[in-house]
């Protein structure tokens, strides 16, 4: 397997073949984020090809360290794989690991596979600073913007069409395999952003996350967010603001600070009363969207 994943990149001083890797960190510090993706419930093999399901997993990690404005540099597997995983499917999921992580120059360093019943894996992305100062959720002020990086509600209708029996498209693709916008988490932090965070439990959750955090209540527009039609599908609204797997960014900037290119501004942090809420900013109401919940009843994906 330690073939398919290639030379280790600058940086690593390690790779696979001891019994832990070495990283080099000119920052001095490591940025550190799991996940872990099971199947039935985060991913199903007759909707996803072991190679998308690799691309995807290295993606989830690698957003939550663009999410604190760093890079990621590095990924570690833990694979726990059923008896009758064929050696092309683990083959393949390395492949779709290894080229994620190409996309920032990462690079899968080393890991641990085990034999169990369902074909689990949580990956572990370790990223650098580069010298920033990490971005955190709590930092959002009265007055902010609130800015999004990437996309919304295509994974979340990709997967309405999978459930409906569609296997083809733009959508379904999204669904498969995300697109995070790495380079934006640091260009972000560059820029100057007081919050941020990956969208990945739903765009409404994970504000709720800043506006938890911060002590702040923050108010976007619903209606400028959903109706974008791909492929002759409009997004519903329920999927833009719950649907959280494209992966995007959602930061929070101050009034004269640059927002960076490919970044669109769709809110302002509003206030400390009702601290935690999410409101529509023309109505006033609350944003009731729920997003994904790991210990409610699941939904394969």
């Amino acid at each position: 397997m330690a073939a398919r994943i290639g030379a280790p990149p600058p940086g690593v001083a390690v790779g696979i073949g001891d019994d832990a890797a070495v990283l080099t960190c000119p920052d001095g510090r490591v940025v550190a984020t799991t996940d872990v993706l099971i199947e039935g419930s985060h991913f199903r093999l007759d909707w996803s090809s072991p190679y998308e399901i690799g691309r995807r997993a290295a993606a989830a990690n690698m957003a939550d360290v663009a999410a604190m404005g760093g890079r990621a540099a590095a990924l570690l597997i833990g694979l726990v794989a059923p008896p009758d995983l064929a050696v092309a499917d683990a083959e393949a999921l390395a492949d779709g690991l290894r080229d994620e992580a190409a996309q920032v120059g990462a690079a899968v360093i080393g890991g641990d596979s085990v034999a169990g019943e369902r074909l689990t894996l949580a990956v572990t992305a370790l990223g650098d600073l580069e010298g920033r100062r990490p971005v955190l959720r709590s930092g959002a002020a009265v007055g902010d913007r609130v800015v999004l990086a990437g996309r919304l509600g295509w994974s979340a209708a990709g997967l309405a069409l999978l459930q409906a029996g569609v296997r083809e498209g733009l959508l379904v693709a999204a669904h498969r395999v995300p697109r995070p916008p790495y380079e934006l988490g640091p260009a972000l932090a560059d820029a100057g952003a007081t919050a941020m965070c990956d969208v990945s439990d739903g765009l409404v959750a994970d504000l709720g996350h800043i506006a938890a955090a911060s002590g702040k209540r923050i108010g976007i527009r619903p209606a400028d967010l959903a109706g974008e039609v791909v492929e002759g599908r409009a997004l519903t609204e329920r999927e833009v603001l719950g649907g959280g797997e494209d992966h995007a960014l959602v930061a929070t900037l101050p009034p004269d600070a640059p927002v960076p290119e490919g970044c669109r501004v769709i809110g302002q942090v509003v206030a400390d009363e009702r601290v935690g809420l999410v409101i529509d900013l023309d109505s006033g109401t609350k944003l009731d969207v729920p997003g994904w919940d790991h210990f409610g009843t699941g939904r394969p994906q």
